[in-house]
């Protein structure tokens, strides 16, 4: 678990599909180039869960940035939550995409490169550290409010603000801002 709703792991085997049942996933962001195995969309279809398919090189160590971009839209959108992040070891691509996210959540780059270390062992890359931390996360953050302010009129002819509601309030108790 990375987090509560988001989970992370190698690539799922056969005998890892009545687990992954457990999790009641949503989605799964998938992080290699090779096309999703048969018998492993079968599962998805039998389960409703949505693919979403980012090929990175694995091998070569460089990863765009605007790949891990935008699976880290996916990523953060809870109503693909409960999401599983893979791709072949869960290490050196999942790690950048959870190495991104953390940086996007504001952890400072030594818990970030500890948490990235901790499953990429011995096999640890510096070029990912290199990417993680060259990161901007701003551009993220800067994409999800000007989704916001469109979604919630902001631009629009009456300039709506943004409302923050609470929804386990009672409708007499939500408040605009």
């Amino acid at each position: 678990m990375v987090e509560e709703g988001i989970y992370r792991s190698g690539f799922p085997q056969p005998d890892n599909f009545a687990f992954l049942r457990t999790l009641n996933l949503r989605s799964i962001v998938y992080l290699c180039l090779e096309p999703y195995p048969e018998e492993n969309l079968k599962f998805l279809a039998a389960n409703n869960i949505r693919l979403f398919q980012f090929g990175i090189e694995g091998k070569t160590g460089s990863v765009p940035s605007s790949t891990i971009m935008e699976a880290l839209k996916i990523l953060i959108d809870v109503r693909n939550h409960p999401v599983l992040i893979h791709c072949k070891r869960g290490k050196h691509r999942t790690g950048c995409l959870v190495g991104c996210l953390r940086k996007f959540q504001n952890w400072c780059l030594t818990a970030v490169f500890e948490e990235y270390q901790r499953f990429a062992g011995l096999k640890s890359r510096s070029t990912d550290l290199a990417f993680i931390e060259e990161f901007d996360s701003d551009r993220l953050r800067q994409c999800l409010y000007s989704l916001i302010y469109q979604y919630q009129g902001y631009g629009s002819k009456n300039k709506r603000r943004l409302l923050y509601r609470d929804e386990n309030l009672p409708k007499s108790q939500v408040t605009s801002r």
